[in-house]
């Protein structure tokens, strides 16, 4: 059985989407909406971004405002999704700094080095020193040294002692530990050779 279709339009005898203000409201070519329309639109694509972002890892405020600003959204269009995201706990910067150590810790790489990414993520300070002291307890840095030490002195003992200490010093320093603790780590290591 057919169904007859119902016109709203008041008018029977005039065709539908000829000539009608609500049909040049929405054929309107884009661009022509008001400021405020335009920054609203601009604010829902700048929160996708940043979810889509967040998808494949957690990220630093200055991060997320950096990355924004590179995709060319306006400065108070990344300033405010950013806000949004903080409101939610969809970004904390806390959170994300023990987050990084931890990973960081079980590739593994020294606190020194860790302590520089998180700088450069643009953490503040009093946020890292207190997820690095946190970090720390559960965390023994020279026993790190001692072990990864042991395994490249097993991995190059083929060549000669001095060039192995030189390889083994200079692959800790750029892991990020302390030179103190590699000096002793690698005594230690060749001397029960």
């Amino acid at each position: 059985m057919k169904r007859k279709r119902v016109r709203s339009s008041a008018k029977p005898n005039r065709p539908q989407g000829h000539g009608s203000a609500s049909d040049s409201r929405s054929h309107r070519p884009q661009g022509h909406g008001s400021a405020s329309d335009s920054r609203s639109h601009s604010l829902e694509k700048a929160k996708e971004y940043a979810f889509l972002l967040l998808k494949f890892r957690l990220r630093t405020e200055k991060e997320l405002l950096g990355r924004l600003r590179q995709k060319g959204f306006p400065e108070e269009v990344s300033q405010g999704v950013v806000n949004f995201l903080k409101d939610r706990q969809f970004i904390n910067d806390c959170v994300f700094a023990k987050g990084w150590i931890c990973s960081r810790l079980k590739r593994p790489f020294g606190l020194i080095r860790i302590r520089q990414e998180l700088v450069q993520k643009g953490l503040d300070k009093e946020v890292i020193e207190e997820a690095v002291t946190q970090a720390k307890e559960d965390y023994q840095e020279s026993d790190v040294v001692r072990e990864l030490a042991e395994q490249r002195f097993l991995r190059l003992k083929g060549i000669d002692p001095l060039k192995a200490r030189q390889r083994i010093y200079a692959y800790l320093m750029r892991r990020g530990f302390p030179p103190d603790l590699i000096r002793e780590a690698i005594n230690r290591s060749d001397s029960c050779k």
